[in-house]
């Protein structure tokens, strides 16, 4: 099919010839054959079944690695017997499927998206086929068919206009526009400005009021709605960074693990063990290895920070989206509502050659006319009163008080009037007879009105449009000649302001004029003009220096003016030194590697289609930047969904737009995301602190096991028996993460996390830092295991007959060094003797919890009559040299954090 700006430059006849139809419809034979060809009016989306998507989510190198570890307890239980295994294998599985779960329903919730997409299609719809207008199913719409649309249908599909009779449109949905736009033919005599998307709506929009008769020239996925679906479709899910680094950190792991076992299992079978002996081993170091809490822990994690952002009015869609806050580069921004207040108020009046000031900021009807020099109160004259009567009465918004609160009813342009002349005392209401309303092609607004013995109309509108019409002016009372050019200066003036600028004119009418036509709006008196801006959020303005410090470019994209983009970005402080603006006209005639070479240099774009702010983010994301963006149309979804974070507005974005971002704003204000960046960065130190914490955990107890077995050949002991079994191994991985690690998720957030910059997401997890860490408390853990080991032994006579005491010294030891090592781990280079070691509630239960389930397993046995982990009760004097080593891990790691601190220091000074 022909693209739709064909169909737009093809008049009434020649679609008709062109689409093979005329103005008796298609005939119910040819709509069967156009069926087959065109297919069903319906947005097709290939879903997998729920299975197959549910079987997809284990795909995931997280998900791997507990399989490993269940896999690993089923060989040991099916080839050593070990019962007690068992239910470590079930709990290990349950995790699996409950990470897989959490996947599915995610996915679910990516492809409704699209499901919202197709709920905007209609159910029925009327056309004229075969002479007759019928009503049928919408989705057996084809080209070519005639379709009648009516106030509060909705359009079913793509549709050139034919004919139509005061048809108004609600297009918001598509192109953010709040106002209805006016419809009709390509020779229609209201299409002043000869717009060429004048004679065509779009499937979805609704129609306001007036009808129409269209022809349908685009169904299913060839319509507006259509194209936006497979703009979202081939955008695919952007794979947020910290499970990219794990991701290639796992898949190394698990290499690494199996590569290290099959050497420890070919050395020992070199050294003469046996190959069953060895092959055991092998499976013990590879469940000592394996991280088994990790994706929990990592999950659990994002839902607290989730959870924490909800409290801070930003709700998360995607859990792994509040890390991926964190890295985030760059945050592109719509301008209303969410840099601004999105309440607009009059500041300046221009009238009768002065500049006047208005005090007060939002829908209050307090302040005062002030004049030119800010102190001293206007006087008002005839001038004055008259722009201000123009503004209140040319007019249909309204003022009321919610919740303690002054809020616009209606257009807030509109309710800025109404407020400025209500402070000012004109708010004398006058009888409307007749109204012109506002339409974005005309550029104004007019109203007819009673006045005594006359009529009179005011009008309203881009000062362009007014001048244009106006004959004279108002000044100290009287009708002079129109001076355009004062009047344009001034006008201009507040443009740079950053204000926009409605012009006010009248014109006095006999008694019995009773209509408006627009041949009346000529011979027009200007009166004044009233320049209104939309504040910017001071909140806004402290979150932008906020990103400046975090090293995050602000990006600001508006449908508004460039001039009026240029000056509220200055006031906002975004781009600072940057004079450049582009606008979507430009952006237009752009290619992508055009865009790509200036995207870094321009943090303002104006008069922007929302279908543009897909092209901007791919040309970041290809730049290297991780994007936030924000939307709230239709046309915004492909771009949020593209983005690294979309993050949709709460309070005036459509169902579209939300269900396509990772994040909705309950507020729609910037601020909320600066405050959500912050908390990402939280939550990724938290995930770091998690992750540290685990891995030196499984690096000392298969660092224990190797050792164990290098050292067999020259100390007899390790040849009987592991220092510690695969079971204890399992217990110790389990009650880590969740006892241990988990409650380092709620470590309150360290000072400073906006000090920093971005991390660079290309930063490997496996990185100097990792190594050092994990390879310090890695070798703390297995030097204690093996010293306490061998300790205990020396202590009774080298016995076998105390080896279960002795693997339970040494199981015991591992317990207390991750629970020292806990408490220097709630922070990653800071020392925790700043930190207050009851802050975090959870942690300390947790190793309060820890402790007492250990003591119950070293007594298990008297207690219960049975030892499922094998312990054996040692003497309690040995809990004093245990006690000593948990203080012993902590201080080492405190030692090599203070050494880290002074050397980064120096490294700066020099």
């Amino acid at each position: 099919m022909e693209t739709k700006l064909d169909w737009c430059k093809l008049t009434s006849n020649d679609i008709l010839k062109k689409l093979g139809t005329s103005t008796e419809g298609l005939s119910s034979k040819e709509v069967v054959s156009r069926l087959e060809k065109y297919g069903y009016n319906e947005i097709k989306f290939k879903r997998r079944g729920p299975l197959i998507r549910f079987l997809k989510q284990f795909n995931n190198p997280l998900l791997i690695v507990l399989i490993v570890a269940a896999l690993a307890c089923f060989f040991l239980w099916a080839f050593m017997g070990e019962e007690e295994v068992i239910m470590d294998m079930w709990v290990i599985i349950g995790v699996v499927i409950a990470t897989a779960v959490i996947g599915f329903i995610q996915e679910g919730k990516a492809e409704a998206s699209i499901d919202a997409l197709k709920d905007m299609l209609v159910d029925k719809c009327k056309v004229i086929r075969d002479g007759e207008t019928k009503v049928i199913p919408a989705k057996e719409l084809v080209p070519g068919d005639l379709v009648i649309i009516e106030s509060g249908d909705k359009v079913p599909a793509d549709l050139r206009i034919l004919s139509s009779k005061s048809l108004h449109l609600d297009e918001s949905m598509l192109t953010g526009e709040s106002m209805p736009v006016n419809k009709g033919p390509e020779d229609d005599p209201n299409n002043k400005n000869n717009e060429e998307k004048y004679c065509t709506v779009y499937g979805g929009t609704f129609v306001t009021s007036g009808r129409g008769k269209g022809i349908v020239y685009a169904t299913a996925e060839e319509t507006e709605i259509g194209n936006i679906a497979k703009l979202m479709k081939s955008s695919g899910q952007t794979t947020p960074p910290i499970l990219k680094k794990i991701s290639a950190f796992v898949k190394l792991l698990i290499i690494s693990i199996i590569s290290f076992g099959v050497l420890m299992f070919g050395l020992g079978v070199l050294e003469g063990y046996e190959i069953v002996y060895m092959f055991l081993a092998m499976i013990g170091m590879i469940v000592a290895l394996i991280p088994e809490g990790l994706a929990g822990a990592i999950i659990a994690a994002f839902a607290v920070g989730s959870t924490v952002m909800a409290r801070k009015k930003a709700i998360v869609r995607n859990l792994p989206a509040t890390e991926t806050l964190g890295s985030v580069t760059v945050i592109c921004s719509d301008k209303t509502g969410t840099l601004t207040k999105n309440e607009m108020t009059a500041v300046k009046i221009f009238s009768g050659k002065k500049m006047y000031f208005v005090e007060g900021v939002g829908y209050e009807p307090v302040g005062q006319i002030l004049e030119k020099d800010g102190n001293t109160k206007a006087k008002l004259t005839p001038e004055l009163i008259q722009t201000l009567r123009t503004g209140f009465l040319c007019n249909n918004a309204g003022i009321a008080i919610e919740k303690e609160r002054y809020v616009a009813k209606g257009s807030h342009t509109e309710a800025a009037l109404i407020v400025s002349a209500t402070k000012a005392g004109v708010d004398e209401k006058l009888l409307k007879l007749d109204e012109i309303p506002f339409e974005p092609k005309h550029q104004y607004m007019a109203t007819l009105h009673e006045d005594g013995e006359e009529n009179i109309i005011y009008v309203k509108g881009s000062p362009e449009r007014i001048l244009k019409s106006c004959k004279y002016q108002f000044v100290d009372g009287k009708k002079l000649p129109l001076d355009k050019e004062i009047i344009m200066k001034n006008v201009e003036d507040m443009a740079k302001d950053a204000l926009r600028v409605l012009a006010m004119a009248y014109k006095k009418v006999p008694k019995d004029k009773l209509s408006l036509d627009e041949g009346d709006i000529s011979d027009l008196t200007f009166v004044g003009a009233q320049g209104m801006i939309d504040p910017p959020r001071k909140e806004a303005i402290d979150a932008i220096e906020k990103c400046k410090t975090a090293g995050i470019r602000s990006i600001m994209i508006t449908g508004d003016h460039a001039l009026t983009a240029k000056a509220v970005a200055k006031q906002l402080k975004i781009g600072d030194g940057e004079d450049k603006v582009l606008t979507g006209k430009e952006l237009s005639e752009m290619t992508d590697d055009q865009l790509y070479e200036v995207v870094n240099e321009v943090s303002v774009y104006a008069r922007v289609e929302p279908e543009h702010k897909y092209r901007i983010t791919k040309q970041l994301q290809r730049k290297g930047h991780i994007v936030a963006m924000t939307g709230d149309g239709v046309n915004d979804a492909p771009a949020l969904k593209a983005a690294d974070i979309g993050v949709a507005m709460g309070v005036g974005g459509t169902e579209v737009s939300k269900e396509a971002a990772d994040i909705i704003l309950t507020d729609d204000n910037f601020a909320t995301i600066v405050d959500a960046v912050e908390e990402g960065r939280h939550v990724y130190d938290n995930i770091w602190k998690v992750i540290l914490y685990i891995m030196p955990t499984n690096g000392g107890q298969g660092l224990a096991m190797a050792g164990a077995l290098f050292l067999a050949p020259f100390i007899p002991l390790f040849s009987h028996r592991f220092p510690i079994e695969p079971v204890q191994i399992l217990w110790v991985n389990l009650i880590i993460a969740i006892a241990c690690a988990i409650p380092l998720i709620w470590e309150p957030a360290e000072k400073g996390l906006l000090q920093r910059p971005p991390r660079d997401p290309n930063e490997k997890l496996f990185n100097k830092f990792f190594m050092g860490r994990v390879g310090l408390v890695s070798i703390i853990e297995v030097t204690m295991i093996l010293s306490m080991f061998l300790l205990f032994f020396k202590s009774v006579g080298n016995s076998l007959e105390f080896m279960p005491q002795a693997q339970t010294i040494a199981f015991t030891t591992i317990i207390m060094i991750e629970v020292g090592y806990l408490f220097t781990a709630r922070s990653l280079r800071g020392t925790a003797f700043k930190i207050n070691p009851f802050r975090n509630k959870w942690l300390i239960l947790g190793v309060v919890a820890t402790l007492a389930l250990q003591v119950i397993l070293v007594y298990s046995e008297p207690l219960f009559g049975t030892s499922p982990f094998r312990t054996a009760p040692f003497p309690a004097i040995w809990w004093i040299p245990l006690c000593l080593v948990a203080t012993t891990s902590f201080f080492i790691i405190e030692i090599e954090k203070f050494i880290r601190r002074r050397l980064e220091i120096k490294k700066t000074t020099i």
